[in-house]
């Protein structure tokens, strides 16, 4: 009981100073504990959350007319929704992500990988000991590997892949005016959306602590650590959650997030995707970054009161099946 008790404080006293850098969290609040409190909440993408399609035309269609339609959606839709992995010859032969399994920024690089169908594996870095990355001298999350090579900062990660595996007449294929959007789209998603998200995810102690249950479950802690973190981390974030709000000018978490979700449509225009008939990389910062949070209360309320869940059915089925490397 003393062990835990010592623990809580020591994790508490590094809670106390707020700056969102990525992957470092507040840079007021201890690296090592808070960068989990913020970013993680949970993460995996589909299998156990059931999806739903409606076809309004069922019920006038004989069971005939509706397997025909059904295979002429499957059939236009099939290059839209299909992922799109590189040339065999471009594949990286080992990435490996260190990454902490909720964290927004590491989810922005998980839906890259995940869309283009590049397997990589999975480091789960402990946030308070930080031991998987103490090889690095960049001592935030992502970190991600490629054949060996240190990439760092998930925008910069995103980037050097995108060159480094689809060629530059792909990198240079798209016009200025599509360039310019998806950059700006892509910026809006690290400079704003993501101070929307913590405020959100622990807006009062219920949401908290759901918060928390997720991170002790999906995070990398011993079995003291997690009794510890759920509780104390969860009183703790609660706090720092307003102090959030008050950096970032939000008066109604709520409304901040809605906001976001419904800025975002705005700039869909009518668009399948940000990118068109498939995402683009912004489409894929937007998906990454609101992955975590889908399925807590704040994720199921933006759904429910923005127009954002239509895009974001389309992204999952899009993205697909996880490319990690189950060990």
């Amino acid at each position: 009981m003393r062990r835990a008790s010592t623990l809580a404080s020591s994790v508490l006293s590094r809670t106390l100073t707020p700056t969102l850098h990525e992957g470092g969290a507040l840079s007021s609040i201890n690296h090592r504990f808070l960068l989990v409190a913020l970013y993680s909440t949970t993460s995996n993408t589909g299998s156990s959350h059931s999806r739903r399609i409606f076809n309004p035309f069922s019920s006038s269609l004989g069971v005939a007319g509706a397997l025909v339609s059904a295979a002429v959606a499957a059939s236009l839709s099939q290059d839209v929704l299909a992922k799109e992995p590189p040339r065999a010859e471009l594949v990286p032969k080992e990435v490996v992500l260190y990454q902490y399994e909720a964290c927004p920024f590491c989810n922005k690089v998980k839906a890259y990988l995940d869309y283009y169908d590049i397997p990589y594996k999975v480091v789960e870095v402990n946030p308070i000991s930080k031991k998987e990355i103490k090889w690095s001298d960049y001592k935030k999350v992502p970190i991600l590997t490629v054949d060996g090579e240190q990439l760092v900062d998930s925008s910069a990660i995103i980037d050097k892949l995108r060159n480094k595996i689809h060629g530059k007449e792909i990198v240079e294929s798209a016009s200025d005016k599509d360039d310019d959007e998806e950059i700006k789209w892509r910026r809006w998603v690290d400079n704003h959306l993501v101070h929307v998200l913590s405020p959100n995810i622990y807006r009062n102690t219920s949401e908290a602590l759901e918060s928390f249950d997720y991170i002790t479950s999906n995070g990398n802690f011993s079995f003291t650590e997690k009794i510890t973190v759920k509780y104390a981390g969860a009183a703790a974030m609660y706090f720092v959650s307003k102090k959030l709000k008050k950096k970032y000018n939000i008066t109604d978490e709520r409304a901040a997030l809605y906001e976001a979700a419904e800025t975002w449509v705005d700039a869909l225009n009518g668009r399948e995707f940000l990118g068109g008939s498939k995402p683009n990389l912004a489409d894929l910062a937007v998906f990454g970054v609101l992955r975590p949070i889908r399925y807590l209360r704040s994720g199921r309320d933006m759904v429910e009161q923005t127009r954002i869940g239509d895009w974001y059915t389309r992204m999952e089925n899009a993205v697909g099946e996880s490319a990690r490397i189950k060990a």
